[in-house]
């Protein structure tokens, strides 16, 4: 329970990697800000069952990650709440594919707005508490994407990049103030999101459902096996504790080999 008396907000957090992320951190002792969308008692029920299970107090924001003001108030009811936060998790994003030529402009605003700018809005707002109590953790989820590119995914896969840059700078301001920033890079992740697009891709390319896992999911990745959201949540709760407090502006790789090629 090394993270007692502390908090987290994780965005994108009321389903897959990012409520693995804030159940890991209750586990250990945190208290949590989950955010996202979603039924609202499906919601409750997640929030629920974190203050159940793991002794914590959780809340929910359900500000908009397009919008710089909701993002500010999600961290000020941290701040209010649990004098913090003392983490940051930037998970919240979303996804398009098409051609460049065909993309739409709204499709690539909401994309670089979601999985970005809502990144660079929530550690502006963050950064001045954690300079103050001179302890933070802040970490992005990025992708495999953040370090090589698959056609017609332009904003996904400049979005990605754009994390691993800011990751970067945010690491380089922060060094001296007892604040780490990081990235997470997983390729396919095994999430109820991934395995909704299973059947429909079989429908549309003809093939069973193992074919479609292993080529043309993991076709990239040489274990040939799903990153789980647990093992991307446990990394995350590492670069918080004093053994990874010298990894700061660090893009870690958790993608099956597929960009070691």
């Amino acid at each position: 329970m090394f993270l007692k008396g502390k908090s987290a907000v994780v965005t994108g957090s009321t389903s897959g990697i990012g409520l693995a992320y804030a159940r890991a951190f209750a586990a250990e002792g945190a208290n949590v800000v989950i955010n996202g969308f979603g039924k609202p008692e499906d919601i409750e029920a997640e929030r629920a069952k974190i203050e159940t299970e793991f002794g914590v107090k959780a809340l929910y924001s359900p500000a908009d990650m397009t919008k710089p003001a909701e993002i500010a108030d999600m961290i000020k009811l941290a701040e209010t709440s649990f004098n913090g936060p003392d983490i940051l998790v930037n998970n919240a994003g979303i996804q398009f594919v098409s051609p460049i030529e065909d993309f739409p402009i709204e499709k690539w605003d909401q994309i670089i707005a979601i999985n970005l700018s809502s990144a660079f809005h929530g550690i502006r707002a963050a950064i001045p508490g954690m300079k103050a109590r001179k302890w933070g953790r802040i970490i992005s989820t990025a992708s495999a994407h953040s370090l090589v590119a698959s056609p017609f995914k332009s904003a996904y896969v400049t979005a990605k990049h754009g994390i691993a840059g800011l990751t970067k700078t945010a690491a380089l301001e922060l060094a001296t103030f007892g604040v780490t920033v990081n990235c997470i890079s997983p390729g396919y992740v095994w999430t109820p999101l991934v395995e909704k697009q299973i059947p429909d891709t079989m429908k549309a390319r003809n093939m069973t459902k193992e074919q479609v896992m292993n080529d043309v999911l993991l076709e990239a990745q040489p274990t040939k096996e799903f990153v789980t959201v647990e093992q991307v949540a446990a990394l995350a709760v590492f670069l918080c504790g004093d053994a990874a407090k010298s990894i700061t502006g660090a893009n870690i790789s958790m993608d099956g080999g597929w960009t070691a090629a």
